[in-house]
């Protein structure tokens, strides 16, 4: 019998999910080796008996939670799905301020109804097997990993900075363009694709593991920049961890 997979959706603006309709024929290739019985941004049809489960968005409400821990029971794998899923992504620039006022600024009169709680990457809540990174993530790294996941392969993730993909481009440092970028400490895997078509990387596939900060602090001091530069930058992708604890 084919691997069963299921596509989920929680916070996030559902890009990653349509990265994987944009495969194309490779969709088709893949659908020949595996059953999706559940895809709501593609198929009507839902089933609980599944296999292997992709998780996009992060968690913003507690009543998330259940949801979110009857995936994981149901599924025998659990792959987080792109920057909302695994590091919490732009959903947690909210995480900036205490709940109660962005309710306020968002909702006006009607705060008092609405649920929501600081956001965070669904390994904040479950267990989580392996990631797919990326804002939105790549439709060939998605392919690559779920062919590791059915051949019982541990997915290859770099686990190296995206300066390591600009240098074997021979892209000019953006720094020495007067920009700023955070691909000292970002991980790798999206072969530069901002900086080499002339934007910054703003880190939105994450730290990369054990980020070396005092060479970015050394980059930094290089072109008269200051933390407060890089924390600025670090908030849009990374405030799950930038973001102050505040009393809700």
């Amino acid at each position: 019998m084919k691997p069963k997979i299921a596509v989920f959706d929680f916070a996030s603006c559902e890009g990653c999910e349509l990265q994987i309709v944009n495969l194309e024929e490779g969709l088709l290739d893949l659908l020949g080796e595996v059953e999706v019985v559940s895809f709501r941004e593609a198929m009507k049809e839902h089933s609980d008996n599944y296999d292997i489960a992709f998780v996009e968005g992060s968690c913003t409400r507690e009543s998330d939670e259940a949801r979110l821990k009857g995936i994981r029971k149901c599924a025998k794998i659990v792959v987080a799905l792109g920057a909302c899923a695994t590091i919490g992504g732009i959903n947690c620039l909210k995480n900036f301020q205490p709940m109660y006022k962005v309710k306020e600024i968002v909702y006006g009169d009607d705060a008092h109804r609405i649920e929501t709680y600081p956001a965070r990457p669904i390994n904040a809540v479950i267990e989580v097997d392996h990631t797919i990174h990326g804002c939105p993530i790549h439709r060939d790294e998605f392919l690559s990993v779920t062919k590791a996941l059915l051949l019982g392969k541990k997915p290859d993730i770099p686990n190296y900075p995206v300066c390591v993909e600009c240098k074997l481009k021979g892209n000019q440092c953006v720094f020495e363009k007067g920009m700023f970028c955070l691909g000292p400490v970002t991980r790798a895997g999206c072969g530069a694709i901002c900086p080499s078509h002339g934007h910054e990387c703003e880190g939105c596939r994450g730290y990369v593991d054990n980020p070396n900060r005092d060479s970015e602090m050394e980059v930094l001091e290089k072109y008269g920049l200051t933390v407060e530069d890089a924390l600025k930058r670090l908030g849009m992708f990374l405030g799950y961890w930038e973001a102050p604890r505040y009393e809700q």
